[in-house]
């Protein structure tokens, strides 16, 4: 097999698969799967699974492996990735490369306090890792005279010896962790123009779920600005999800204002909520999608206590999954400016959940009390309208 031009490599490494016990080659296959998605934009990049690791090859115009690195950080079941020198598995190719990042690394920061750590994933290889490490180590010494630190390093060389290469790096980048998408079934997301809805699917993407999308649209109350504010909400989903998300965009306003007018002003949003449990489960079936997912976070306002989202559970036969229901507004506001939908959430469009809401929104519903008000409508008929309106989106990144 042979060495990209530069010899430089992405070295990927996963966390919770190793949990995985028997299914572990299953979400191996997938995560190297995802990780092919993620490089098909890089002419001649390509992907190599070892033990325990996944070795990305850059292609020819990608010196560095520089946007490799890039293109990787957004696979989820990736935890953490390095670019890495590949060298011959002889201790003294290993010294080498580890003592020219060094002389690298000291132009750039002057003395660096170093240590060497090594990992051998063949454990036939000899010496051990410590001696490898303690070795490594003196070379660098002999030939810069850095000082040495263990506990509080400056620069850490790291080197990987695997059944066919070994490898040498001095950097590790973060990657999103989680899960490969799709190993754990698909998922329908309410998703608005605000903050919390798009956090919420990119939690659900992280557990391995596909996702859809449904936004419910109340023109000419929400106009266009909100719509294509949506629409580039689920494309930066789309970009971690490695693949399209379908967005179905429901006609909304006549569902509302006929709820609105059902009695009890108070009830309103609880009603609105409802129905759009209804119809995103309508969606969510045809798709196959096994469960409901929202931004919702445990009183963060009215229609968010407890009783409320009870009275609002009520009305889907699908699982709900609400991930930020723990966190708060700070929390879900670093999510989302980690994932790059911060900017486009803020910007002031208003969605169709600020419409026709009452003064003071009840916070305690009674179920009783919100049938009796959805009695006084045919649901069954504002759900099919809402249904026969929808315009389907293919929301790529």
């Amino acid at each position: 097999m042979s060495d990209s031009p530069s010899g430089e490599v992405v070295l990927v490494r996963w966390g919770e698969i190793f949990l995985k016990g028997g299914n572990r080659a299953f979400f191996e296959r997938r995560l190297a799967e995802a990780a092919r998605r993620a490089l098909a934009p890089l002419e001649g990049a390509r992907i190599e699974r070892l033990h325990g690791r996944l070795l990305a090859w850059p292609g020819p115009d990608d010196p560095g492996a520089l946007r490799a690195l890039r293109a990787l950080e957004k696979v989820f079941g990736v935890t953490s990735l390095s670019p890495a020198r590949v060298v011959e598995r002889k201790l003294e190719a290993i010294s080498a490369a580890a003592v020219e990042l060094a002389r690298g690394e000291a132009a750039r920061r002057g003395r660096p306090r170093f240590k060497v750590e090594t990992r051998r994933s063949d454990k036939r290889f000899q010496p051990t890792s410590p001696e490898v490490s303690r070795l490594v180590g003196a070379a660098i010494v002999g030939a810069l005279d850095l000082p040495v630190d263990v506990h509080t390093p400056e620069l850490t060389v790291g080197v990987e010896i695997g059944t066919e290469h070994a490898f040498v790096f001095g950097s590790s980048v973060p990657g999103p962790g989680g899960l490969p998408v799709g190993v754990t079934g698909r998922v329908e997301l309410l998703l608005s123009g605000g903050i919390d809805s798009p956090v919420a699917g990119w939690l659900m993407l992280k557990r391995g779920c596909e996702l859809g999308a449904t936004y419910f649209h109340s023109f000419p109350y929400t106009g266009d600005h909100t719509k294509e504010k949506v629409i580039a909400l689920a494309r930066k989903l789309a970009a971690w999800q490695l693949a399209d998300v379908r967005l179905a965009v429901v006609p909304f306003t006549d569902a509302q204002k006929k709820l609105r007018d059902t009695g009890d002003g108070r009830l309103a949003v609880v009603l609105y909520r409802r129905m759009m449990m209804r119809v995103a489960e309508r969606i969510a079936r045809a798709s196959k999608a096994q469960a409901l997912v929202t931004g919702e976070a445990l009183a963060q306002v009215a229609s968010q206590t407890l009783e409320n989202l009870t009275a609002i559970g009520a009305a889907a036969t699908l699982p709900i999954l609400r991930p930020c229901l723990g966190h708060d507004k700070l929390d879900t506001i670093a999510i989302a400016e980690r994932i790059g939908t911060y900017e486009t959430s803020i910007l002031p469009f208003d969605d169709c959940c600020s419409l026709f809401v009452p003064e003071h929104p009840i916070t305690k519903a009674r179920l009783d009390d919100v049938l009796a008000a959805e009695s006084k409508v045919d649901v069954a008929a504002i759900v099919d309208a809402c249904i026969a309106g929808v315009e389907t989106i293919v929301c790529s990144a």
